[in-house]
């Protein structure tokens, strides 16, 4: 406070200082926008893409098991709070709702179909969580260890996947 009172009270030395009151002129040749002007010009003229896109890439393991985790994510969250609004504004019970879906008739294959679709995504984003937390704590980094890492999650999904599809048996639970 009292060194706002003080500027104030001297405002004559303010106006001495004209440092503080007139901007200074850059002394570079061009400013920041010709310099971007000229960039665009200059892409535009070589007809390049604006921003490089996913068709300049060539997709390799880790841009995909990266792109698959992601997606799975994205995709089970979805499904849970679709599935669980649905469930909420269905009339019934559980019950009632189960008898629904076997009232369908629903052939074997269209089952095991949808229990693949139902528990790929939940095991591959289990077992790539613990291969990201292996790489949280700096293991795996390598680029032999990275496609071993990568290759075993895929494969090991498909065991697991088909396992829980086929091996657990509705009776045993």
């Amino acid at each position: 406070m009292a060194l706002l009172i003080r500027s104030v009270a001297r405002s004559s030395c303010l106006l001495k200082q004209t440092s503080m009151l007139v901007p200074r002129r850059s002394t570079m040749a061009t400013t920041a926008y010709e310099e971007m002007r000229n960039f665009w010009a200059r892409n535009r003229k070589l007809n390049r893409p604006l921003s490089p896109f996913l068709t300049v890439y060539k997709p390799h393991l880790a841009m995909m098991t990266s792109l698959t985790h992601r997606v799975t994510g994205v995709a089970m969250q979805v499904a849970i709070t679709g599935a669980s609004i649905t469930l909420l504004c269905l009339p019934g019970d559980f019950r009632q709702n189960l008898e629904y879906v076997r009232q369908l008739s629903l052939g074997p294959a269209i089952i095991k179909a949808f229990k693949y679709v139902l528990a790929f995504p939940v095991v591959y984003h289990f077992l790539n969580g613990i291969r990201h937390m292996a790489w949280d704590a700096g293991y795996g980094f390598s680029l032999k260890t990275l496609y071993k890492s990568g290759y075993f999650v895929m494969a090991l999904t498909a065991v697991v996947t088909t396992y829980f599809v086929f091996g657990i048996k509705a009776n045993a639970l």
